[in-house]
């Protein structure tokens, strides 16, 4: 019998998907929209075209539209999600009763890790596989999947070490989204080397482990427009100066590991930064850059507690801050200062994390409102030269979640990826919208219904009048393994 690796590769490479109800071939290759949102501004009449491999070739404004399909409703960019961990959407909800007046991030941690315990291979099939359909239907057309759990109950290795990741990878390519999975590498239990719990033991492993097991998955399923594989020290308190050294070095002599992205979690609780400058002295973003030479290529996770010091020296470095609003609120983490982060020109972008909420214009939204309540004023994130705070943070994101994904998801520009959503354009808050009000009323109100209709990945259509071919099927896979996870 074929091993899961091997039947991971030929489903993969087979056309059509063996589903009931697969994703259609790649057909048409152009799209009019009456309107579209360029990185220049809205603009009427354009013509997008793409090749083979899904890349935009052509976008032409005040176009007639000829043989092309024509949009229902005006296009924008698809983003990019830069970090998700799938299980942990299977948890939404089960964590919210209170287990002591002191609930944190860190009582939260061990109920998180207690659930992942229970997790099968299939279990994270079915989760991930509905999940990534819902991002899509969301909006959301690619992602950066921040993996760590890796072993069997217990912490043995299963037979093929790849097993967990290869079923990431397939539900990717069933739900059609674009993948960067970033293997995780978890060492320790604290700063200093301090032993994993027993409930740590399946994320647990050493740098030549992540290696190989990226080697594995560049074998299986070779790199391509649609998936990227970079690596991920889980933070700083998990892995030690010698693992992420020889993880990041180890990397650069893999194909592709020069410029493959590189995430890590940072500075995201107050507490990470009190036992950081108990153990070494240094804070955690501060002690990393002094660690590598952290460029564009990385992703620092959160970021949230940063002091003068180290949004300056991070804006220098050109790395990627990854803001995950929903999340951060969700677990108490903190508000980073979002007005200094975007004053020093860091890029940035967002991400579902824990996956309580698959909605990227609420995180935009939330990112703001966090600002409001602290600054106690409105449009915080806005500026002279981008006044509509939606679209200030609209394009920053999709840019900051390209770069941090490493492929070319960048927007609707000439060499990305045909990556967009069609909005409804009868939607109620949206139809009699100026174009300049459009993301504003997106961003800012809160839609009876879901206000995207079609979406495109690739040049591959996967949501169809707010609809995707598998998602029934795939709701179905996803109840079995919720029952069977919260079984007593």
């Amino acid at each position: 019998m074929a091993s899961l690796g091997e039947q991971t590769q030929q489903h993969l490479h087979a056309h059509p998907q063996p589903h009931a109800h697969a994703l259609p071939r790649q057909s048409a290759r152009a799209l009019f929209c009456p309107l579209a949102l360029l990185p220049d501004g809205w603009q009427h009449d354009v013509l997008l075209r793409w090749d083979d491999s899904g890349r935009l070739i052509e976008i032409s404004a005040r176009s007639a539209p000829g043989t092309a399909a024509q949009a229902s409703g005006p296009v924008i960019a698809g983003m990019p999600n830069l970090h998700s961990h799938a299980f942990q959407r299977a948890m939404a909800g089960l964590t919210e009763v209170m287990g002591s007046p002191s609930d944190s991030f860190w009582s939260w941690r061990k109920l998180m890790y207690r659930f992942a315990q229970r997790l099968q291979p299939e279990h994270l099939h079915a989760i991930a596989c509905h999940l990534y359909i819902e991002m899509l239907k969301a909006g959301y057309t690619s992602v950066c999947e921040f993996h760590y759990l890796h072993h069997a109950p217990g912490g043995s290795p299963y037979a093929d070490r790849a097993e967990l990741a290869l079923r990431l990878m397939q539900a990717a390519s069933e739900a059609g989204i674009g993948m960067t999975l970033l293997p995780v590498l978890y060492q320790y239990g604290g700063f200093g080397g301090q032993p994993g719990s027993q409930e740590q033991a399946r994320f647990i492993a050493t740098p030549d482990d992540l290696l190989a097991l990226r080697e594995r998955l560049l074998h299986a399923l070779p790199e391509n427009p649609m998936r990227r594989y970079g690596a991920a020290p889980h933070s700083l308190r998990a892995v030690s100066p010698q693992g992420l050294e020889e993880l990041v070095s180890g990397l650069r002599q893999q194909p592709g590991g020069r410029d493959a992205p590189v995430h890590i979690h940072v500075a995201e609780q107050w507490r990470e930064i009190q036992d950081c400058l108990a153990w070494c002295g240094q804070r955690p973003v501060q002690l990393l850059l002094s660690l590598q030479e952290v460029d564009a290529r990385w992703c620092l996770i959160h970021a949230t507690h940063m002091d003068q010091a180290e949004y300056l020296d991070l804006a220098a470095s050109g790395a990627i801050v990854g803001l995950c609003p929903t999340t951060e609120a969700n677990l108490g983490d903190g508000i980073i200062d979002a007005g200094q982060l975007l004053q020093s020109r860091t890029p940035w972008g967002l991400g579902s994390d824990s996956n309580i909420a698959i909605n990227p214009r609420s995180e935009l939204r939330l990112l703001e409102y966090g600002q409001r309540l602290h600054h106690r004023r409105r449009n915080v994130l806005a500026s002279e030269a981008s006044p509509a705070t939606a679209d200030r943070l609209f394009a920053q994101a999709v840019a900051g979640g390209a770069a941090a994904s490493g492929r070319a998801v960048a927007g609707l520009a000439v060499g990305q990826q045909a990556d967009f959503v069609v909005l409804d354009g009868d939607d109620v808050n949206l139809a009699d919208r100026s174009p300049g009000q459009l993301l504003s009323a997106l961003v800012f109100c809160e839609h009876d219904g879901q206000p995207i209709q079609d979406v495109y990945v690739g040049g591959r259509q996967v949501v169809t009048a707010g609809q995707h071919p598998l998602q029934d099927d795939a709701r179905r896979a996803y109840r079995r393994a919720i029952a069977e996870l919260l079984k007593d």
